[in-house]
């Protein structure tokens, strides 16, 4: 009897445990998919609607999949994804489940197609537990620009979880789910990780295929996974990563197993501060973690110089000239002919767009495809997108110099931790500053990754990586000895 309740509260809390422990109770056959997806599925029921952080659940189909796991955990086809519940954010074409990008403009919209990391996961065999709530059309740093509502943080349920992936961290943060797909355009996986306590890491760019993952930002946009460790988010990007023929932005580039290298010792790694990063607008409290953190890898072996990225401080102006310059290309095509929000009894076609438009985007996806046309337009092209594209060159070319020097770049994530719910929802340009710190990793194109790596007044703050291109595996394990030696990453709000 002792040995069955053992057994039964092992199972019970397998939802404390981490992605890469799941699979090898798997392997073992401690607990099946099936117990373990139903684990999962009444908590979304009995917790998420304090979090919000899921817009879809797909009970049936979960169960359905986890069933199929079972089985080829049986038949001996298993990966090590098989059978493990994950979330997908809901950016990614779903087949026959509902993908709204967080917008009232997709709200009736059902993927007719499986976007290419869905499917990837599909063919390891993982479950998929539904579609995680987003800042509307990836575009905001806070979770509260959603047309199903705003996301909260499981630390502390009046602050913001970050954006735009703020479900999907909510949701890891609070132990609704083993992992979870992010995307990042400015840092909307890594600011997000950050603030919820959890690891995040965005690839290179075309490191994942963009096919099916609806686009902001298309040279920006960028898909990753978002765990508790970086031995998940490894397992994860084995699945996540390689060439796709369907997307002409992804690189055919050999794929590691990023699992491979985590324990590699850091002895003579060369860290670099960009000395720009430690400037006016960090917060003291978040300067202190990220400098403990510093000294953590010196003594596992690092040597740390302080190095300079001069162009840094136009990112953040740069980035919101090309992003909103892309989105209003690419949200052209919602326009309620073919698909989406339709407004009632249009009596033309030029009504039909306006009222369309007005009523199925939000006010902050209307800002950003205003500000993106005037700075398209006839006139303005020169002053505005082709003088940022020049910048972005300038960025990038800081960075090239950069890692002939370091072997990583680290530096805070976020310049606070997260901030109350509606604090700077009327101040976008104080909401935008958010990003300060990840918007140059996406306008380069480098992978970056965060971790967590300490707490301000009970609230997560991360330490973010930033590499050389395809540099993915280093990353992982840089971040994986770090977690070796700390326990921040096993912080769960439950311990508060």
């Amino acid at each position: 009897m002792l040995w069955h309740n053992l057994y039964l509260s092992d199972t019970q809390n397998m939802h404390n445990k981490t992605l890469a422990e799941q699979s090898r109770a798997l392997d073992i056959g401690d607990i099946s998919s099936e117990e373990l997806t139903r684990t999962y599925l009444d908590r979304i029921c009995d917790l998420d609607s304090t979090y919000n952080s899921f817009i879809t659940i797909t009970d049936e189909l979960a169960m359905n999949q986890a069933r199929h796991a079972d089985q080829r955990r049986a038949d001996g086809t298993a990966t090590p994804l098989t059978g493990i519940p994950l979330a997908q954010k809901d950016i990614f074409c779903t087949k026959g489940v509902k993908t709204s990008c967080g917008s009232k403009m997709l709200n009736n919209f059902i993927a007719p197609y499986e976007s290419t990391v869905t499917q990837n996961f599909m063919d390891a065999g993982a479950v998929m537990l539904g579609k995680t709530n987003m800042d509307e059309f990836a575009m905001g740093s806070s979770n509260e620009s959603s047309y199903f509502g705003v996301v909260r943080n499981p630390w502390n349920t009046e602050m913001i979880p970050g954006g735009s992936s703020g479900g999907a961290a909510a949701c890891i943060s609070a132990q609704l789910a083993a992992g979870a797909t992010g995307t990042d355009t400015g840092g909307s996986i890594r600011q997000p990780a950050s603030m919820c306590g959890i690891t995040g890491i965005k690839p290179t760019y075309g490191r994942v295929s963009r096919w099916g993952m609806i686009a902001f930002a298309s040279s920006l946009d960028q898909a990753g996974p978002m765990t508790r460790t970086a031995e998940d988010a490894a397992m994860m990007l084995n699945v996540m990563a390689g060439f796709d023929p369907k997307d002409s932005t992804c690189v055919n580039h050999d794929v590691p197993d990023y699992t491979a290298n985590l324990n590699k010792p850091l002895n003579g790694l060369r860290i670099g501060l960009p000395k720009e990063y430690f400037a006016t607008g960090l917060d003291s409290r978040v300067e202190a973690i990220i400098r403990n953190a510093i000294r953590e890898y010196e003594k596992l072996g690092a040597t740390i110089s302080e190095i300079s990225l001069p162009s840094s401080d136009l990112a953040v102006a740069a980035y919101y000239v090309i992003a909103p310059a892309e989105a209003s290309s690419n949200l052209s095509r919602f326009d309620g002919v073919r698909f989406g929000h339709r407004c009632d009894a249009p009596q033309d076609l030029e009504d039909l767009y306006k009222r369309s438009r007005s009523e199925g985007f939000g006010e902050e996806v209307k800002r950003r495809i205003l500000v993106g046309t005037y700075a398209l337009s006839a006139g303005y092209y020169d002053a505005y997108y082709l003088k940022a594209q020049k910048i972005r060159r300038l960025i990038k070319n800081d960075y090239n110099r950069a890692f002939q020097e370091v072997d990583v770049i680290m530096g805070p994530t976020v310049p606070t931790p997260a901030f109350p719910i509606g604090d700077k929802i009327d101040d976008p340009v104080s909401m935008y500053l958010s990003d300060i710190y990840t918007i140059a990793t996406n306008l380069a194109g480098l992978p970056g990754m965060t971790l967590p790596a300490g707490f301000a007044d009970g609230l997560p703050v991360g330490l973010q990586l930033t590499g050389n291109y395809f540099e993915e595996s280093r990353l992982l394990n840089i971040a994986h000895r770090f977690q070796m030696a700390t326990d921040w990453h096993t912080k769960t709000p439950s311990d508060l």
